[in-house]
């Protein structure tokens, strides 16, 4: 009842049910969404499950901090198990709720990722004098929870083919995700209602306040996951054949896996204000349309007023295009 009825161009009888908020018609697929949802979660579990069990003894290591306050301290943690957030746990709460990455032996690293071995430690915030890893973390958590609500929208309705979340830098001014949707929406253009209808999908899920889990897995279980999305499988290929090992990073939160490096923030409660606001046609040689949904956001840390919001968020319905490299920004020099 809170969805405002959603129009798509009607060039047949429309089925006499909606897909959140959508007129749909059906369409056949072999696994339904929830199937495929379903299928994905289990075999990472599984996965999960059986690297856990290549540690049958609980193995101690040395956490040293290295960070400004309490400097030298050490942790004893369990390796294999203990993350960057349980080495927070003993700081103090002030680092369990600002830390948004750590940096593991000068690696940036997911604060849910278990630790494998003795290592030093420090923890990066929005409000460090270089946020650049924070910021891009955190414009990719936001892209992947516009990819779940993307990938739901429609329910089995209309096909949904997530194609992957361009690296773009926060003064871009939108996140984005390059989807390709079923040939029959072609013509449709979302209104300001589909937005907003996507959106309230994307606050449900912040408000669920769920981790984002890593998972390195090789190349062969990362196919058997996404064998039903050739451009996931493609993107499989290449970030396989980019390290000797063949391995591939997965993300998780909830229930919605996707293929992506990260690092991502700890949890979807770290986005505040979001807003998912546009989608462009891009020009391809290929057949299918692609589309770039995009939307902004800030982190519950750094909160805008409403004439600064207002002006984010007309800014965030421009085509985000790039090339090459562009120089990272701060989100306070974004406002």
């Amino acid at each position: 009842r809170d969805r405002p009825p959603v129009l798509i161009p009607r060039r047949r009888p429309a089925a006499a049910g909606r897909a959140r908020g959508f007129m749909s018609t059906p369409t056949v697929s072999r696994l339904t969404s929830d199937e495929v949802i379903l299928m994905r979660n289990e075999l990472f579990n599984k996965e999960k499950e059986r690297q856990l069990s290549l540690y049958p003894r609980i193995e101690k290591i040395e956490v040293k901090y290295t960070g400004k306050s309490h400097p030298g301290t050490v942790f004893v943690m369990n390796k294999a198990l203990s993350t960057p957030y349980n080495c927070a746990m003993h700081l103090s709460e002030w680092h369990c709720k600002k830390s948004v990455l750590a940096l593991v032996d000068g690696e940036v690293w997911d604060m849910y990722k278990p630790l494998t071995k003795s290592c030093e430690i420090q923890f990066l915030t929005f409000k460090d004098e270089d946020p650049e890893e924070v910021n891009k973390a955190y414009w990719r958590s936001c892209a992947m929870i516009m990819a779940c609500v993307l990938k739901r929208a429609f329910k089995d309705e209309y096909s949904v083919n997530l194609i992957k979340s361009p690296e773009v830098p926060v003064i871009s001014g939108a996140f984005c995700y390059d989807v390709i949707l079923d040939n029959r929406l072609n013509d449709w253009t979302p209104t300001n209602d589909n937005f907003r209808s996507l959106t309230r999908d994307a606050t449900k899920l912040i408000h669920k306040d769920l981790p984002f889990e890593t998972l390195h897995v090789e190349a062969k279980v990362a196919h058997e996951m996404f064998q039903h999305n050739r451009y996931k499988m493609e993107m499989i290929e290449r970030k396989a054949s980019q390290n000797a090992e063949g391995i591939v990073t997965l993300h998780r939160f909830g229930d919605f896996v996707d293929v992506s490096e990260g690092p991502h923030i700890p949890r979807t409660s770290f986005c505040f204000q979001y807003e998912i606001t546009a989608a462009h046609n891009l020009q391809t040689k290929q057949s299918e349309l692609i589309r770039r949904f995009q939307g902004v956001s800030l982190p519950v840390h750094l909160k805008a007023y409403h004439i600064v919001w207002d002006k984010l968020l007309e800014r965030s319905k421009r085509l985000v295009s790039f090339s090459g490299e562009v120089q990272l920004t701060k989100y306070k020099d974004m406002l």
